[in-house]
């Protein structure tokens, strides 16, 4: 397929779709790892500019990660695909998100894990009807309810509790992604 071919929507959804998916995952499970630990290691100053900064840079490290995951989301040899540019605006949207988190913490600093933690895992239920697969609803469908638990259950850990939450729904994902990821590649060897 030559750079100047066009696709429908339907053809770029299923490229898309076909997709490994791992280097954002993979990146977010690793930043909300290091939030956890930072915990335990600093000052809540210190946790809440981690937490800042590490699920701020989550898109541009799993750029990075792209690389080896075999996703290279740079990729600039690729057609142009609909459903990139749809991401990345969930993504922005996800990030737009802090504008509700900034009050709340600036009231409760240790409400910053609970409501980011939260928007920005809404971004996993539009992954879900893209790529025609329930994994992103049932990412959010776990982790929501859980880091609120967490939130009640866990006042004094909230910077350890909630993070270890999301890694642990990270790495059921992850799970999830590469088994879908290998079958396909499975059914499209049998198709050749």
């Amino acid at each position: 397929m030559t750079t100047n071919t066009i696709l429908t929507l339907d053809e770029q959804r299923r490229e898309f779709a076909s997709r490994r998916l791992l280097a954002m995952p993979l990146t977010g499970a690793t930043v909300w790892l290091l939030i956890a630990i930072s915990s335990q290691l600093f000052s809540p100053f210190i946790n809440v500019w981690v937490l800042f900064i590490g699920t701020g840079s989550i898109a541009y490290i799993a750029m990075f990660v792209s690389r080896f995951t075999g996703e290279n989301i740079l990729d600039k040899s690729r057609p142009k695909n609909s459903f990139d540019t749809l991401f990345l605006l969930i993504m922005a949207a996800s990030l737009a998100s802090f504008a509700i988190a900034i009050p709340f913490f600036q009231v409760e600093y240790s409400s910053l894990p609970l409501s980011v933690g939260i928007l920005t895992g809404t971004m996993w239920i539009p992954l879900s009807w893209v790529i025609q697969h329930p994994i992103g609803i049932i990412h959010a469908a776990i982790r929501i309810p859980f880091i609120v638990a967490a939130y009640y259950l866990f006042p004094e850990d909230r910077f350890l509790i909630i993070p270890l939450i999301i890694v642990a729904v990270y790495a059921m994902t992850i799970f999830v992604l590469e088994t879908r990821w290998r079958t396909l590649e499975k059914t499209n060897e049998v198709q050749v």
